[in-house]
């Protein structure tokens, strides 16, 4: 008797049969760890874990148990931490018991189990957990023991690329199920030829041994590769929403109990080449998603994507150096504000550094000589002289320019585009079937179930599933390969949309190669060295120029060294205290009226002189800016209007000069455009811009010689392709077109088998025709349109 009552009571944690009941607060446990992960949740006021999905957590009758005492030692901690200060650490932890909306939930709820805890975020697809933690309250070892005490026990790889080898993972069974789904649809459709050339008339023995070698195909499909859209789904209705896998999951569930049940009874050969297809080109396009999406790469090395160059030395002379092509070992010399592109150490003075790339909060961190310096961590201050020890990996590199923080709220809304759609096409699928299903049982009751089905079947959304990811991901490999490196596909969206484009000038629109610059004023050869240091350690394009246009030895250090933004340099070197910016920053107040720009020096608080800089425009940008035309509204400098006549001879009389201008003078342009309903895209250096690049709705950062750009920004353009920013725009509208055609192609096919479908002529032939040749329509066109507009507009402006 008590037997039979436990077998039929399910614990209350996990909703597991319990063995052995184990009773709390009239609630049954299958275990002591289940009653445990209970009571922390009770504790903790997180019973709500329940409440959003009822029985969900995982059983720990068999969990292991273990010391994680090892992970605090040095050399443990240095290998898994992706990041580590004084006040905050990072991890990233592959949990594989994650399963449901409430182990999201609860993961990223782990704050208040433990205030050490400072933030939680849970990659569901991939069964990570990133953790953001306060070192000083919680050790690594008790983060993990808190994980495996709630049934999220981590799995730890101590090799270096633990994430390489979790995506790998991850990526190897993708690749498996699409092997087993070509491999089954292929043989199924050489097994279907009778069917096709109507050669089944006289061997019905044949056919029926065909139809069971189909079925047979058909289940490792049916169970292995399509589990994924099933299993989606299903958490998709727990959830009380609807994605686009439910649709998907819907047709293809038809699709095969259609066809085993014709099987079964006889009655005819099924649609099981449809479905073993449509797995097929489904996991095709999942496959391009991963790539597109996750990877920010195709065929490229991923760190062709940040297109920055450092100072590293090369027999005893600084030079720069693209960062995918450092070593360990290598040393490099990083400027105020530029982005240290790798794990390394500081060699020589401590330094502070900006972490808002990996933290998002931009408190500087100081660092001491001989201490860790981690990728993305942005030199506040003079130089600094680090070595490189270990190159970043390409999941920690996109993800500091991916993070959360610098994410903007239109592209958040973007990404549930699809799934409204899909929301919509359920309803109307669902409405749609029920009417043939009603027509049906009126006109011939028996036929309702097969036409039913077969609605199901042919409203499959397939195509439509495709279409984005295939445009969209080819459109990003269009652009990586000229020289724009967008953060993700979301951006094209929004190019397209683009009516109102602003640009900074220095650095952006002029750039320093080969200018002339000339000093008036009278300094001594200590002085022009002091200011040659001085220069240098700027990353501002006319810091650079100056830096480079004197020749002298570097003898001296440099001390104090301060920059503001728009305003100028200083620091102490050799005992003098030297100023190098705009007239306001060094003190010259009188009348000046130069025709390039000038930049002023003081020495000890005293005005020396100026440097006169006529820099060159780029190439070929007077043409683009014609192509532009209306679009072109301002050009925005934070130099004095020295450069205005030439400036005015490369705009267009409509569009808006102005100088003097200063961060916040930027940012409330484009919030003043964006107020009266345009959508800004702004082009800048990266420097001066960060806040309005942040606040358009495109923000491209130019680059060309130095690793300077916000984290803020939507992409980096490579400064040899600035004069074909116009071609760029295009492309990003034509991609949108490309998509609509595509949708439209899709819903053609789909209005096209209903047809069949509701008046009860879908034959297995017309099912095998056109539910496959939909998604190759879809996925051919909408990579040959890419190409093809990718071409005209590039391929031959280059040529």
């Amino acid at each position: 008797m008590t037997t039979s009552v436990a077998e039929s009571v399910v614990c209350f944690h996990c909703g597991e049969p319990c063995e052995d009941i184990t009773w709390l607060s009239d609630k049954p446990f299958c275990c002591e760890g289940c009653k445990t992960v209970f009571e922390i949740l009770s504790a903790n006021n997180l019973c709500t874990y329940y409440q959003l999905d009822g029985q969900a957590g995982t059983s720990l009758k068999n969990a292991r148990t273990g010391s994680y005492a090892y992970l605090d030692a040095p050399e443990v901690r240095q290998k898994l931490l992706s990041f580590d200060s004084p006040d905050l650490s990072r991890i990233m932890f592959h949990v594989p018991a994650v399963h449901c909306i409430s182990c999201i939930w609860l993961l990223e709820n782990l704050r208040k189990l433990n205030p050490g805890v400072i933030k939680a975020e849970v990659s569901f697809g991939l069964k990570t957990v990133a953790i953001a933690f306060d070192p000083r309250q919680v050790k690594l070892s008790e983060l993990a023991s808190l994980l495996a005490a709630v049934g999220y026990a981590p799995v730890i790889a101590l090799d270096d690329g633990q994430d390489t080898v979790t995506k790998s993972a991850s990526g190897r069974t993708l690749v498996y199920k699409l092997a087993i789904a070509g491999f089954c649809f292929g043989n199924i459709m050489l097994f279907s030829f009778p069917e096709y050339l109507g050669l089944d008339q006289h061997d019905g023995s044949l056919k029926s041994i065909f139809s069971w070698l189909n079925l047979a195909l058909s289940v490792p499909v049916f169970f292995y590769s399509a589990s994924e859209y099933f299993v989606s789904a299903f958490r998709s209705f727990r959830q009380k929403q609807i994605n686009i896998d439910v649709p998907i999951a819907a047709g293809l569930v038809a699709l095969f109990l259609r066809s085993t049940f014709d099987i079964l009874s006889g009655t005819g050969p099924g649609y099981l080449d449809s479905f073993t297809g449509l797995v097929f080109f489904l996991l095709i396009g999942r496959w391009f998603q991963g790539k597109t999406y996750e990877s920010l790469a195709f065929d490229r090395d991923f760190k062709s994507y940040f297109p920055l160059a450092v100072n590293r030395l090369v027999d005893h002379v600084w030079k720069p150096a693209i960062i995918y092509d450092l070593k360990k070992g290598d040393i490099l010399k990083i400027r105020n504000m530029e982005i240290v592109p790798a794990d390394s150490i500081l060699k020589d003075h401590d330094a502070l550094f900006d972490y808002s790339f990996v933290t998002g909060e931009a408190k500087p961190i100081k660092i001491k000589k001989g201490e860790r310096v981690y990728a993305g961590g942005r030199l506040i201050g003079q130089p600094a002289t680090l070595t490189v020890e270990k190159i970043t990996s390409q999941s920690h590199l996109t993800s500091l320019w991916n993070n959360e923080t610098f994410r903007k709220t239109e592209e958040r809304q973007y990404q549930k585009i699809i799934d409204r759609s899909a929301r919509k096409f359920t309803w109307i699928v669902i409405a749609l079937a029920n009417v043939t299903a009603g027509v049906w049982y009126v006109l011939a009751p028996h036929q309702m179930w097969l036409v039913l089905t077969s609605v199901l079947m042919v409203a499959c959304p397939c195509a439509l599933a495709l279409a984005a990811p295939f445009t969209f991901g080819s459109m990003l490999r269009v652009f990586g390969k000229h020289g724009l490196y967008l953060k993700n596909a979301d951006v094209i969206e929004r190019l397209a949309a683009i009516d109102a484009v602003v640009f900074d000038k220095t650095g952006t629109v002029t750039y320093g190669r080969e200018p002339v610059v000339e000093f008036t004023g009278d300094l001594t050869g200590l002085e022009r060295e002091a200011i040659k240091i001085l220069t240098a350690a700027s990353t501002h394009p006319l810091s650079m120029i100056i830096s480079r246009s004197i020749h002298a030895a570097h003898t001296h250090d440099l001390s104090n060294f301060k920059e503001r933004p728009g305003k100028g340099v200083q620091g102490v070197i050799a005992g003098k205290f030297i100023k190098v910016g705009s007239a306001e920053f060094v003190g010259f107040y009188e009348k000046l009226d130069p025709q390039a720009s000038v930049v002023f020096v003081s020495v000890d608080e005293e005005v020396r002189g100026y440097f006169t800089i006529t820099v060159k425009i780029r190439p070929q940008l007077k043409n683009m800016l014609a192509r532009l035309g209306k679009k072109c509204v301002a050009l925005l400098s934070g130099d004095n209007n020295a450069d205005k006549a030439s400036m005015q001879k490369v705009f267009q009389p409509f569009v808006t000069l102005l100088f003097n201008q200063d961060p916040h003078d930027k940012l409330a342009f484009i919030q003043n455009l964006q107020q009266d309903g345009k959508k800004v895209m702004m082009v800048g250096d990266g420097l001066n811009d960060s806040g309005a690049l942040k606040q358009s709705n495109v923000g491209l950062a130019i680059s060309d010689d130095s690793g300077i750009f916000t984290p803020a920004c939507d992409g980096i353009l490579d400064g040899t392709q600035l004069n074909n920013l116009d071609k760029f725009l295009d492309l990003a509208r034509y991609s949108s077109i490309i998509l609509k055609i595509a949708f439209s192609i899709s819903f053609f096919y789909n209005a096209i088998a209903l047809s069949f479908a509701v008046t009860g002529h879908l034959t297995p032939l017309v099912a095998a025709i056109l539910m496959p040749v939909s998604s190759i329509s879809v996925v051919g066109f909408s990579t040959l349109a890419v190409n093809f507009v990718a071409r005209r507009k590039l391929v031959r402006a280059l040529t």
